[in-house]
């Protein structure tokens, strides 16, 4: 086997692993919060990176605020 054929085998194992990883549930065995709760602890705190992880959570919030408007007023005569 080619290292290149190697390589790509391992980046696909990889990408796989991760991908399946992302699907799973949301809510995480050990501590019984979903990623949201945990996002929103670590947004409180003061570790460094915390204030990007709030600012993330507002912008995920207004963009899924858009979207819901925008699918009630396409619904609304």
């Amino acid at each position: 086997m080619t290292t290149k054929r190697l390589s790509t085998g391992v980046l696909f194992l990889v990408f796989g692993t991760l991908a399946s990883a992302a699907c799973t549930e949301s809510r995480t065995a050990g501590t019984g919060r979903t990623e949201r709760e945990k996002d929103s602890l670590i947004g409180q705190s003061k570790v460094p990176g915390a204030s990007a992880v709030k600012r993330a959570m507002a912008a995920s919030d207004s963009a899924q605020n858009r979207v819901t408007q925008e699918d009630s007023a396409s619904t609304s005569p």
